[in-house]
């Protein structure tokens, strides 16, 4: 069978290459991550109400990543390049960068 390389089914728009997108948001806002983290933490249960600023700029900066058109096909690209390998060698880029034994 041939197999478009470009092709990307339903479940690799709607749910894989959304997961990458989530991650690399997540790094690339980290700095919001660790201020709402901390909030939260030192916050208990109030942190609904006492973490409002923190949230706001969280969300804030991961939809601006998610709403950009650039970062949605840099996702895209690396998700292909890691199928393709995928499709090569037959291993999960999990597994393949997992560190191999270096003795038996």
């Amino acid at each position: 069978i041939f197999l478009d390389p470009w092709h990307l089914r339903h479940v690799e728009k709607d749910v894989l290459i959304p997961k990458i997108m989530r991650e690399k948001a997540k790094e690339r806002c980290s700095e919001q991550v660790q201020d709402f983290t901390k909030c939260c933490k030192n916050s208990g249960v109030l942190m609904v109400v006492k973490c409002r600023k923190e949230n706001s700029a969280l969300k804030e900066c991961l939809t601006a990543y998610y709403n950009d058109p650039a970062f949605y096909e840099e996702c895209k690209m690396e998700y292909l390049k890691e199928r393709e390998e995928f499709r090569k060698t037959g291993i999960p880029t999990k597994k393949r960068l997992q560190k191999l034994p270096t003795s038996m």
